[in-house]
């Protein structure tokens, strides 16, 4: 008797997750499949059947990302109980892995722009405002849960525009929270040089997180709906001049802004305001006009590897996984003199950046560096230890500390952030969130979960399912 022989299959079964099915947004299991350099997601919907999404271009690094996990680090206080799950129970729940390292506080809906690409549907049709007191409320309770909070983003629509910001601002001051950015698209920046005065006053501990897409105009015009090279332009001249710390974000399309992330990075280095640049890969989220999966996606391992070809900056080992998160957040950091740019994270060993009492910084080569970043991140540098020093270079902001001739104005960092959506949604990677969104309802929300279920009510529905309700 002849037996056929047993058939292989084309791909490598390497684990498996909870994910989210593409049309009905309810949980589903999905398995994890590598196939060449590729990851795939092939999820399995009772309603909707089996669908197929890549979630990685580089299986290599995807692996390498599960090496950097480290041990969570609590918020001090949950705002809600564990019932349905996750993602229904946000938030925070106790089954939650991680704290805000960065939260964000949406002041108001009102925008002067209508992005074609806005996950908050801001518009200049939406008027509302928050009150301050309900704004200091909602700082109050991210303070209740973090003691010192590391990072207060004000968001919106576009909060420059809310008519009480250096009511806000100064609100925020007065509040035990480390560092205060401030998210906008850089109009009112680019238009009123006293506004800028004004934002001057709140350094340090003060930045402008600053939209810029593109230098192109049809990019932007795809992503923003307006040309704004020129607004972009005069922003950075009058943040330039006054020196306020800036970081510049670029939301990238695939086929629209892909191939010009190196020329970015070049540009921003003309500017000694600018401390660094966050790239996020677009989330399918909220107002996302004609979106295709197939066409439009461009993932954060698509990001990586355009940085490193496109830039003479940084090289592939200098973008590692960000260890409080490293399958959603990927960083490089280096130590700048004007448009000159040091790479540092490939010099750190992997024990140091992992471990939870790591030691002092060593390096094999480039010994005048070397004695720089060990003064700005081993015992000898004052009052911060060692695990401190190195927790700070690993957080989404470094605190880093005035040396002679060296601080915050000499750290230039790249920052990947790939939030999950409909297509990539992973319930590990998502307990690992440490970007949250702060609501009026005082609730902490990771960005993914509130994005896709909370800002919109699908939650409720979802809850109904699990209960089995109608």
């Amino acid at each position: 008797m002849t037996i056929a022989p047993r058939k292989q299959t084309s791909y490598v079964f390497y684990g498996q997750t909870t994910s989210l099915c593409e049309e009905c947004l309810q949980p589903v299991p999905a398995k994890i499949l590598f196939e060449g350099s590729d990851v795939f997601y092939q999820k399995r919907c009772h309603t909707h059947g089996v669908q197929k999404t890549k979630v990685s271009t580089d299986v290599e690094y995807f692996r390498r990302c599960k090496q950097f996990i480290k041990p969570g680090d609590r918020p001090l206080k949950y705002q809600t109980v564990t019932e349905f799950g996750c993602p229904l129970d946000c938030g925070l729940c106790p089954d939650h892995e991680q704290h805000s390292c960065l939260a964000l506080i949406e002041i108001n809906e009102h925008c002067n722009l209508e992005c074609p690409v806005c996950f908050a549907e801001s518009s200049p049709q939406k008027k509302t405002n928050l009150s301050l007191d309900k704004i200091e409320a909602m700082m109050d309770a991210l303070v209740e849960s973090e003691g010192e909070p590391d990072v207060l983003q004000l968001s919106g629509g576009e909060p420059t525009i809310h008519p009480q910001i250096i009511e806000i601002l100064k609100l925020a001051k007065s509040k035990p929270i480390k560092h205060l950015m401030l998210n906008t698209n850089g109009v009112r920046i680019a238009k009123d040089k006293q506004f800028v005065k004004q934002l001057a006053e709140f350094t340090p501990g003060f930045e402008v997180y600053l939209q810029f897409d593109s230098l192109e105009k049809e990019a932007l015009i795809n992503l923003r709906g307006v040309d704004l090279r020129a607004i972009r332009q005069k922003a950075l001249e009058n943040l330039n001049e006054l020196n306020i710390a800036t970081s510049l974000v670029v939301t990238v399309k695939k086929g629209v802004n892909d191939h010009e992330l190196g020329e970015i990075i070049d540009h921003a280095l003309n500017f000694k305001c600018v401390r660094g640049i966050t790239f996020q890969p677009i989330q399918d989220a909220g107002r996302n006009e004609g979106f295709d999966k197939n066409k439009d996606r461009f993932l954060l391992t698509d990001v990586r590897r355009a940085i490193y070809e496109q830039s003479s900056v940084f090289q592939p080992e200098d973008i590692i996984p960000l260890p409080c998160n490293p399958e959603s957040i990927s960083i490089a950091y280096g130590l700048r003199d004007g448009k000159c740019v040091t790479p540092i994270t490939s010099m750190i060993p992997m024990e140091d950046l992992i471990a939870e009492v790591p030691n002092a910084v060593t390096f094999e080569n480039n010994v005048g560096l070397r004695e720089k970043v060990i003064d700005l991140f081993s015992l000898s540098s004052g009052d911060l230890n060692t695990a401190e020093r190195m927790e700070s270079l690993l957080c989404c902001l470094p605190k880093v500390p005035v040396l002679e001739n060296l601080g915050y104005e000499n750290v230039f960092r790249i920052t990947i952030i790939q939030f999950l959506d409909r297509y990539n949604f992973c319930v590990g990677n998502v307990k690992r969130s440490c970007i949250h969104f702060i609501t009026p309802e005082l609730q902490i929300i990771p960005f993914d979960t509130y994005n896709l279920f909370y800002r919109n009510g699908l939650v409720h529905e979802l809850r109904k399912k699990v209960r089995g309700t109608p």
